[in-house]
C-alpha cells in the first residue's frame, strides 16, 4: 500500500491528493512531483520536465557539434571568389562565395547593366509621331504615346478645348442654342463678318483656328437672365459681341480681358492698335 504521510508533520493521509493539499495549506509549499534527469534532485512543475534549472539542462544537453539540432556535418573549405583565399562555412548557412574579409572591404556585388535593350522591359526607345494638334514632329517614348498626343501645354489645353465641347462633354445634353433664345444665330453671324473670321484680340484666323473664331458677349447672357428688366434676348446685339479664338475666349470668360477694352476692339477697326 502506498504511504501517503506527510514528511513534515507525520500525519497521515489516505490518497495522495489529500497529502498534497494538506502540505500545500498547512506547510505553504507543494509536494515534489518530477526528479531532475540531471541532479536527481526531485521538485514541483505543473508541466512534466525533465530538468530542475536552466543549469542542470544546459550542464546534461551540449549543443556542439552534432548535439545541435542544425547541425548537417563539419564545416566545408571553399575558395573566395575575389581574393581566392580558403574559408570554411557551414552547409546549414547559404553557400559560401566570398571569405568574410571579402564582404566587409569589397565591393562584391555588381550592380546589372539595365540600360536600353539590355534592359527586360526595352521595347525599342523613343518614338517619332506628330503632335495630334499642330503637326510639329516630336519623339515620345511608348509609355507616353496614347490615342491623342501632343507637343506642349498650349496644344494639350487646345484639344481638352475641343474634345469636351459639344457632344464630347460629359454633361452635354444635346445641340442648338436653345438657351439663349431666338436672336442668337442672327447676331453671331453678323459679328463673324463684321471681324472678318478672325479673332479681334491676338487677330488669328479662321485657316489658322481651324474652325470659325468663337462669338464673344461682352456682357454675359446670365446678365440679362437675372435682370428684371431685360431678357436673354437684349443680350444679342452686335455692339455686346465680339469673335475670339479659344485661348482669348477662355481668357475673356475668367476676367483676364477687361470689357471696356473688349468693348474697343468690337467697335473699331480691325487694325485697331491693342
Amino acid at each position: 500500500m502506498e504511504d501517503h504521510t506527510c514528511p513534515e508533520c507525520g500525519r497521515e493521509f489516505g490518497t495522495k491528493r489529500g497529502l498534497g493539499v494538506h502540505h500545500s495549506r498547512s506547510h505553504g509549499t507543494l509536494l515534489p512531483n518530477q526528479q531532475c534527469s540531471n541532479c536527481d534532485s526531485e521538485f514541483h512543475e505543473e508541466y512534466e520536465k525533465k530538468y530542475c534549472s536552466t543549469a542542470c539542462r544546459d550542464e546534461a544537453v551540449s549543443f556542439e557539434g552534432s548535439n545541435n539540432p542544425n547541425y548537417r556535418s563539419k564545416s566545408t573549405t571553399a575558395t573566395c571568389k575575389i581574393c581566392e583565399g580558403s574559408f570554411e562555412y557551414y552547409p546549414s548557412d547559404k553557400r559560401g562565395l566570398y571569405c568574410p574579409t571579402c564582404v566587409e572591404t569589397e565591393q562584391w556585388q555588381t550592380t546589372p547593366t539595365v540600360r536600353e535593350n539590355e534592359n527586360p522591359r526595352w521595347n525599342g526607345g523613343k518614338r517619332t509621331v506628330s503632335c495630334a494638334m499642330c503637326g510639329t514632329t516630336i519623339e515620345r517614348w511608348p509609355s507616353e504615346i496614347g490615342d491623342v498626343t501632343v507637343c506642349g501645354q498650349s496644344c494639350r489645353e487646345t484639344w481638352l478645348s475641343e474634345a469636351f465641347s459639344g457632344d464630347g462633354h460629359p454633361n452635354w445634353k444635346g445641340g442648338g442654342n436653345g438657351a439663349y433664345g431666338t436672336g442668337w444665330s442672327k447676331v453671331r453671324e453678323r459679328a463673324l463678318q463684321r471681324d472678318g473670321y478672325q479673332c479681334r484680340l491676338c487677330r488669328k484666323t479662321r485657316e489658322e483656328i481651324g474652325r470659325n473664331p468663337d462669338v464673344h458677349h461682352i456682357v454675359p447672357v446670365r446678365w440679362f437672365i437675372d435682370s428684371k428688366e431685360h431678357t436673354r434676348e437684349d443680350a444679342h446685339f452686335i455692339e455686346n459681341v465680339i469673335s475670339l479664338c479659344l485661348s482669348c475666349h477662355r481668357k475673356a470668360e475668367f476676367g483676364k480681358i477687361s470689357r471696356e477694352r473688349l468693348r474697343k476692339l468690337a467697335h473699331g477697326s480691325l487694325d485697331i492698335d491693342d
